[in-house]
């Protein structure tokens, strides 16, 4: 191997997709140093992923992104479900999760536009995306990582760094050199997937699923008038073709009875649908993230999300570690964490996919006869719509099972995403308790009454600390009143204390090793 470079640097991250993008982003924005590299010679021009929901955008919040997402993405409004070419319901999303998020929708935002936005933010703090350069292999024996890359211009290079991690998708190399298993099949059916200039009278800014005894369809709008994303199946005698599959291939009978006219393919592909999780995300200095560590079935347009998931949940632990404010066993929470929303999820979306794609009397009965009918009226329900947004958003996801989670006060546990409490101003768009989130640091939260010891403990650990008046919509949001939370940099509760204990809150950090900033003659305290 010719060698005439050896680069260094803290964290090594290999694929530049959103994963990817927002894992360097975040550590960037922590003051960690990355390299991130692709084997791509360009960003992605086809819009792929298409679905933003509300937790991944309150993470973009914490970073400055998510008005610039909203203001270009399209809000998600209504759903509306057809058999055999009529429509038999409508469920409409709006604000479903009015009260429960800073952003209660759903957005329509092609994954092309996504990285566009992350690789900008990211090109204006000084990094830049090393194109065409392949990962051939690592040795994370030591106390660093070597990669051996392959640049653009055919030469060889070591880069060292303290840790890496593979957002290499699917087919990841890291995985594969980790030798780590991937579990798991591949349903029957091949579908495509298509961006299309079309028009007719479901081409209206809002979703619309299709179910035949046959086929499939989902017709997802898209910003910029005529244009929809077509997610169908491919006709079964096409299936076992050997030659590349055309839009010629689609099944058009749905689409004919849909009265859809295409007026121009922009983008097709066909795909086969897999439900997978690695059976470990983490080795040493390495980790999985993103699709290198789950897929599954496109239901509820889940995966770019839980990926970006996983990225904010790792960043603020490498950054924590590499800059000595934790022991590298805080890393350690990286994979339970992680792992078990994945597994949960791959089984969810794998049971909602083959009811709505199996073959047979009984589960045909149930697509055309059944589903379409009681969805609609299910959503009559505020619960259903409650419950349906928290699952869907993954506003909902917890830790609680996690070793960094302790205590429980009012109905929030440690391991719970912190309660959105919009601010007591309506009219103010930045004065609610994720406000204080941007600073991406530990935080103590008190909504009531501070008990005066408590400012002077959070001073001598370094901690921020914030006041919000108690209210109705605290009350509402279950948390109680004077207890202590303590709130990790990804917006999770680590420790929730009803009694308010300074004694609890030190002996929490000193069993887990976190060693916050120097202690300050005076704490960041703030009065909301």
């Amino acid at each position: 191997m010719t060698r005439d470079a050896t680069r260094e640097t803290e964290v090594l991250i290999i694929g530049a997709g959103p994963t990817g993008l927002a894992l360097a982003l975040w550590l960037t924005r922590l003051g960690v140093r990355v390299r991130i590299v692709d084997k791509t010679r360009e960003p992605g021009t086809t819009s792929r992923a298409l679905v933003v929901h509300a937790r991944t955008l309150e993470h973009y919040r914490q970073i400055g992104l998510a008005d610039a997402m909203v203001e270009q993405a399209l809000k998600f409004a209504a759903v509306n479900l057809w058999v055999a070419g009529e429509r038999v319901g409508r469920a409409a999303f709006g604000n479903i999760g009015a009260g429960l998020s800073p952003f209660p929708y759903m957005l329509i935002f092609p994954q092309d536009q996504q990285e566009r936005l992350l690789i900008d933010q990211l090109s204006k703090a000084g990094v830049v995306v090393g194109r065409s350069t392949e990962l051939l292999g690592f040795d994370a024996k030591g106390e660093r990582v070597a990669a051996h890359l392959k640049r653009s211009d055919g030469t060889d290079e070591i880069c060292a760094a303290a840790y890496l991690a593979g957002c290499d998708g699917t087919h990841s190399r890291v995985r594969e050199e980790l030798n780590i298993g991937f579990p798991g099949g591949t349903y029957d059916h091949l579908f495509y997937v298509a961006d299309v200039a079309a028009s007719g009278a479901v081409i209206n800014a809002e979703l619309h699923v299709a179910l035949d005894e046959a086929d499939l369809l989902g017709v997802f709008p898209m910003k910029g008038g005529e244009r929809a994303r077509l997610i169908g199946t491919v006709r079964e005698s096409a299936e076992d073709q050997q030659k590349a599959l055309a839009w010629d291939d689609v099944s058009k009978h749905i689409l004919e009875r849909m009265r859809i006219n295409i007026e121009r393919v922009n983008w097709f592909s066909t795909y086969r649908v897999h439900h997978r999780v690695a059976e470990y995300f983490r080795s040493g200095r390495v980790f999985l993230v993103g699709d290198a560590a789950h897929i599954h079935s496109p239901v509820g347009g889940q995966g770019m999300n839980t990926g970006i998931g996983d990225a904010v949940n790792l960043a603020w632990k490498l950054a924590a570690v590499l800059q000595g404010q934790a022991q590298p066993q805080l890393l350690d929470s990286y994979e339970p964490e992680r792992i078990a929303f994945a597994r949960r999820l791959v089984a969810t979306t794998d049971r909602v996919f083959t009811l709505v794609t199996r073959r047979g009397p009984i589960a045909r009965m149930a697509r055309l006869h059944v589903v379409p009918y009681l969805v609609p009226m299910l959503f009559n329900f505020e619960a259903v719509r409650r419950f349906m947004f928290l699952t869907v958003s993954q506003t909902v996801v917890n830790y609680r099972a996690s070793a960094l989670s302790a205590g429980n006060a009012g109905r929030i546990h440690g391991g719970d995403r912190l309660p959105w409490v919009k601010a007591a101003d309506s009219a103010a768009s930045h004065g609610d308790n994720f406000s204080s989130l941007t600073t991406m640091d530990w935080q103590v939260h008190v909504y009531g009454e501070l008990a005066p010891k408590l400012l002077e403990v959070c001073a001598k650990l370094g901690l921020m600390l914030h006041v919000f008046p108690w209210r109705q919509e605290t009350d509402r949001a279950g948390l109680m009143r004077n207890a202590v939370y303590l709130v990790r940099p990804d917006g999770y509760v680590a420790l929730a204390d009803p009694d308010g204990s300074v004694a609890k809150l030190e002996s929490y950090l000193n069993e887990r090793g976190v060693r916050l900033a120097a202690a300050r003659s005076s704490t960041p305290f703030t009065t909301h």
